[in-house]
């Protein structure tokens, strides 16, 4: 018996090396490019290769042939990150908008307050202000993420700093993944699949996206309620988790406002008996962090409103319909009616679901795999899919695994087709048969790994997926 176990971890450890070096060079590669935007068959196919070592990893971890510490995953995690943290973004401008809106909060101006074409920059911020794309509109951002980027400024006020900002609030989630994994009993290896992840290395320590800032909020919320000794007694006055559980989803929510859609889901985890104060918490720390932006926060929802019914990219199910209809106003209702319907669908789902589980931890893994629907689903039905959208559906990976949102979050690297002829001529171009692809990815992934597991039945020592 001992010789069968130090072959098994002999072997884990291998294919942890293995693994670990196959993403590093990967990375590596990549990350010496001096100009992504003319790199972008080399950003796919090092993406590929990323994503087909952690579907490798996912395989062979299943049958418990894959061996990593926690200690190692963030190691590994953060040596991914850094090579992308001190080189300027090149796959997006956003966060110069960010750096700009950081800025003027730190120095007491409302950046709700106007457009930046509309302000005079001050010295030191001309740089930034000549890359803020659309400077003809008031920022989207709430702000929560205001407050974000304001504390990433003032790390030097330098694109740097505020990606290290984004970099460390990114390790803290992939720390929290791997605590939930401990709580509900599942192998920490899962945890690679969003810490070693090309998306986040590449759209949060490339790019400087904030995205899983707010996801890192929704999974502390959920570790907080799993957390409440007293959570099986309905009646209990206790209300702490419950209360701090609610005032982190309000924050994730404005940081970006795709986060809302999982409140419902964590309100059927809370007891009934303590509902009340998930949802104080929430409605609270909602009002302290837009009243302080009054009366000019209203600004924001005329850019919302323009970026909701003109703004399009890669979203195939709204090119489809569309074409179809004849009105792009028709399918994005058609399209929004189809994603809340499924929400609700979901959302009653779960609660017959969590009648019937029993301990907190079973629950909270139910509500995890509710909130991966809702983000595979965000991401297929929205008009507007940038790739770091996908972002909100790579947070889920450790707990949901599975062949079509591993496939989906490198997928969605390919829509970057645009930047070629953008960066050379000018022109954005979006390819119909790309956007088809991305589409169709999940789908033909999970299509793939059936025939696989046909001919390759796991063995019965696997683990749990």
């Amino acid at each position: 018996m001992a010789v069968l176990l130090n072959r098994t971890y002999a072997v884990g450890s291998i294919s942890a090396a293995v693994l670990a070096g196959t993403l590093l060079t990967s990375a590596f590669l990549l990350s010496q490019e001096a100009e992504l935007r003319l790199a972008v068959p080399l950003l796919i196919g090092a993406t590929a290769a990323m994503t087909t070592s952690l579907a490798g990893a996912l395989y062979f971890g299943e049958r418990g042939r894959l061996a990593l510490s926690p200690v190692t995953i963030l190691i590994v995690a953060l040596l991914l990150r850094l090579m992308f943290l001190f080189a300027p973004p090149q796959l997006s401008d956003d966060i110069y908008r960010y750096l700009w809106d950081g800025s003027n909060l730190i120095g007491g101006t409302n950046p709700y307050q106007a457009p930046p074409s509309a302000l005079a920059p001050l010295p030191g911020q001309k740089a930034i202000h000549s890359r803020i794309n659309h400077p003809q509109y008031v920022t989207i951002y709430p702000p929560m993420a205001q407050i974000i980027f304001a504390g990433g400024a003032a790390s030097g006020g330098t694109v740097t700093g505020l990606k290290g900002f984004l970099v460390l609030i990114d390790m803290g989630l992939c720390a929290m993944i791997i605590l939930l994994l401990k709580k509900f009993e599942m192998p920490v290896w899962r945890a690679v699949l969003y810490a070693w992840n090309p998306l986040p290395v590449v759209e949060i320590a490339g790019s400087g996206h904030v995205d899983s800032a707010g996801m890192a909020f929704v999974l502390v919320a959920l570790y907080l309620l799993l957390c409440d000794k007293k959570t099986q007694i309905t009646s209990s006055p206790y209300r702490w988790p419950a209360l701090f559980s609610g005032v982190l989803m309000a924050c994730a929510g404005l940081v970006k406002l795709v986060p809302f859609l999982f409140v419902p889901l964590l309100w059927y985890l809370v007891p009934k008996g303590r509902r009340r104060y998930f949802i104080s918490g929430c409605s609270g720390m909602m009002m302290l962090l837009v009243v302080p932006f009054l009366p000019d926060l209203l600004n924001m929802i005329s850019s919302l409103d323009t970026y909701a019914t003109h703004w399009e990219f890669a979203g195939f199910a709204f090119n489809l319909l569309r074409t179809v209809t004849g009105s792009g106003t028709l399918a994005r209702q058609l399209l929004a009616a189809s994603f809340i319907i499924l929400c609700c669908i979901a959302t009653y789902r779960l609660a017959q679901q969590l009648k019937q589980a029993g301990t907190p931890d079973s629950k909270g893994f139910q509500t995890l795999k509710i909130c991966y629907i809702i983000a595979m689903a965000f991401l297929l039905f929205t008009p507007t899919l940038q790739p770091w959208y996908a972002l909100t559906l790579a947070v889920f990976l450790p707990f949901c695994a599975g062949p079509a949102g591993l496939v989906l979050c490198w997928a969605v690297f390919l829509t970057y087709q645009v930047q070629i002829p953008y960066f050379i001529l000018g022109q954005w171009h979006e390819d119909p048969y790309v956007t088809a692809a991305v589409f169709m990815a999940p789908a033909s992934a999970s299509f793939l790994s059936i025939i696989f597991s046909n001919i390759f039945p796991r063995d019965t020592s696997g683990h749990r997926q």
